[in-house]
């Protein structure tokens, strides 16, 4: 059997197999792929023919590499199976896809990696593949543990508005969150509230939340009970419903997952929402969470992540301007019927 009849496996096929088959030069084949040079008519409908039946599938990452870094960003994602991580990925993507920019997607769960250490690993994993940039899209890594990698690319940080150094910042407008949620909570009478969140070093946004809530609720005039608590949304839920029953009259979530275990452990200990309990959330991304009637606050992730692709676009663009991006967007509260004006106290 010539070489010309030979089929490799498609995972394997290279531009030599291309122009082997259809008996050309690997240049020849290589101009004809990449829709370039001079070449009659024949030849090239021939070589892309060969490439057609060989399953050939240009290697964008090994072209980029040639050049001495490719035109992909790389993209650190937390859990996609949160909602809010989930939709920000598909807009992010859709983002790249409309400014002609390659994405590289891992994600690593949090709960697992206290110390951020697996999202390092996965950093340098990026790097290996040079991309041209870094979108850190996760609060599980600290601004401080991304220094180091600033002087390689462009690094920007996705949904955490605060940065500093060399790191880059389109996020959300969580203080602002924070505080509208507590000024609606403060407007329906609630003078004795419950804030609950997980610890700031198992998420710093929920830890930012909750700190604009209580913040804005004590120079309200209101009575505090704040309650950090674990990762997990039903984590700390039996100590909020114990100062319930002790007299407060509203629950501040720092996330809509942690809203519906605060709403179902209310259900089981026959207690009313809103009747006995007020209790708001915030994310707004749950799907349903307009027919649950949820109160809470929907992040602009539409925003953001529109926003983020193009501001890594411009980094990686010749003259780009040396000074760091900071930018943040509020989302808007949605009222709901979770929280109501209080029935005692």
């Amino acid at each position: 059997m010539s070489r010309r009849d030979e089929t490799p496996s498609p995972l394997h096929v290279t531009v030599n197999d291309v122009a082997a088959a259809a008996g050309v030069s690997r240049a020849t084949a290589t101009r004809a792929l990449k829709g370039e040079g001079r070449i009659a008519d024949e030849t090239r409908e021939r070589i892309l023919a060969a490439a057609r039946r060989l399953g050939y599938v240009p290697n964008a990452m090994a072209a980029g590499l040639a050049a001495g870094r490719s035109g992909t960003v790389g993209l650190m994602l937390r859990d996609a199976s949160n909602p809010a991580y989930g939709l920000l990925f598909s807009l992010l993507q859709d983002a790249a896809d409309r400014h002609g920019l390659g994405l590289v997607t891992v994600t690593v769960g949090v709960g697992a990696d206290r110390d951020g250490a697996q999202q390092i690993d996965a950093l340098h994993r990026l790097l290996g593949m040079r991309v041209a940039g870094l979108l850190v899209a996760t609060g599980g890594i600290g601004t401080g543990q991304l220094e180091p990698f600033a002087a390689q690319v462009p690094i920007l940080r996705v949904g955490r508005a605060a940065a500093a150094g060399r790191i880059h910042a389109v996020g959300y407008d969580e203080p602002a969150h924070g505080r509208l949620l507590a000024a609606h909570v403060r407007g329906l009478g609630h003078r004795r509230v419950v804030v609950l969140a997980a610890r700031a070093e198992l998420s710093s946004t929920e830890g930012v939340r909750a700190t604009a809530m209580r913040e804005a609720l004590e120079a309200a005039g209101a009575d505090v009970t704040m309650i950090a608590t674990g990762a997990r949304p039903s984590d700390g839920v039996g100590a909020a419903l114990e100062v319930v029953r002790d007299g407060a009259t509203a629950i501040l979530c720092a996330s809509d997952p942690r809203q519906l275990a605060v709403m179902r452990a209310a259900r089981e200990a026959g207690l009313d929402v809103p009747g006995d309990v007020s209790v708001t959330g915030c994310d707004g991304l749950l799907p349903g969470a307009d027919l649950l009637g949820l109160t809470t606050l929907r992040i602009p992730v539409e925003a953001v992540a529109s926003a983020a692709v193009a501001a890594m676009r411009d980094l990686l663009s010749p003259g780009a301007a040396p000074g760091p991006v900071r930018r943040a967007f509020a989302g808007d509260l949605v009222p709901g019927s979770t929280a109501a004006a209080p029935r005692r106290g």
